[in-house]
């Protein structure tokens, strides 16, 4: 079997980035053949980044690498930043205006795993787009 896969990585300095992450990875999908057809997929991939680069910055106080793989069936979402505790999804409260990153990125993605390195961790997740039937299809 052959596998075509499209890629690209960039590194978002700690305490910036989030907004610039969110940007660059709206433009990188802007050239996947599905991007123009499946805009909710676009949006969820761009909001689960935000949270995933928030939460490198907020609780493992590093830079980001994001990496964006597109490999004819999953976009993967990764995610490294430098700290060795894995995320959880938890209960934030009521009025909180942090604490739902994981379980946002959780509801959104179809899979995510989170993967222990020497230095830090890496959160994958896939987003298989949704594509709308064309009529008479």
């Amino acid at each position: 079997m052959n596998v075509k896969a499209t890629g690209w990585a960039r590194t978002f300095p700690a305490g910036q980035g989030v907004r610039t992450g969110r940007e660059w990875t709206r433009r990188q999908l802007s050239s996947l053949p599905w991007a123009a057809e499946a805009p909710e997929t676009v949006d969820e991939i761009v909001l689960a980044v935000s949270e995933l680069l928030t939460n490198a910055h907020l609780h493992a106080h590093s830079d980001a690498q994001l990496v964006l793989t597109w490999d004819n069936t999953c976009l993967h979402v990764s995610v490294h930043d430098e700290a060795a505790a894995m995320p959880a999804p938890r209960e934030a409260d009521a009025g909180a205006v942090s604490g739902r990153g994981v379980s946002i990125v959780r509801s959104l993605a179809d899979s995510w795993h989170t993967h222990a390195q020497q230095h830090g961790k890496t959160v994958t997740a896939c987003f298989k787009p949704y594509l709308q039937p064309q009529p008479g299809q």
